[in-house]
């Protein structure tokens, strides 16, 4: 497993960094999102859209009460949040698995923590923390494929 790091000063710099690792991603990968509240985990995600090819970063917006969103780009993003999840939700139940793992697109999951094995089953995570007010450090860990 590969570890990188990186400290952005500001929102426009989260935004940036996610553009960039969305311009090399590929169809099928697994992104596990993890942070506290306030983290930045959305506003990275607004990047790896851009970085997809979804026009306007505006489009992409937390899912938090909506559990799940799709953005249109070269490559199909699922946008997941599961803070209102716990450990012992069966996501096969709610059929999330079907988008999760599908092979045509790339799924990114805030709070992935709060159901280990999508981390586990994770191509790519990455970890957002706070550095005062408008700073972040954001750690990825890639896995082999």
């Amino acid at each position: 497993m590969r570890t990188t790091k990186w400290e952005s000063t500001s929102r426009n710099q989260t935004i940036e960094r996610g553009r960039l690792i969305g311009l090399k991603l590929q169809a099928g990968t697994k992104i596990a999102l993890i942070g506290t509240l306030g983290s930045g985990k959305t506003t990275f995600v607004k990047g790896l859209g851009l970085g997809l090819g979804v026009t306007d970063e505006r489009e992409v917006k937390s899912p938090t009460f909506v559990i799940f969103h799709i953005y249109k780009g070269r490559i199909p993003l699922y946008h997941f949040d599961l803070y209102r999840f716990h450990e012992s939700t069966n996501i096969e139940d709610i059929g999330l698995d079907e988008f999760i793992d599908d092979p045509n697109a790339i799924s990114v999951v805030e709070w992935a923590d709060r159901i280990p094995r999508i981390s586990k089953q994770a191509d790519i995570v990455i970890e957002l923390s706070k550095r005062g007010e408008t700073g972040r450090t954001i750690r990825m860990k890639e896995r082999g494929r």
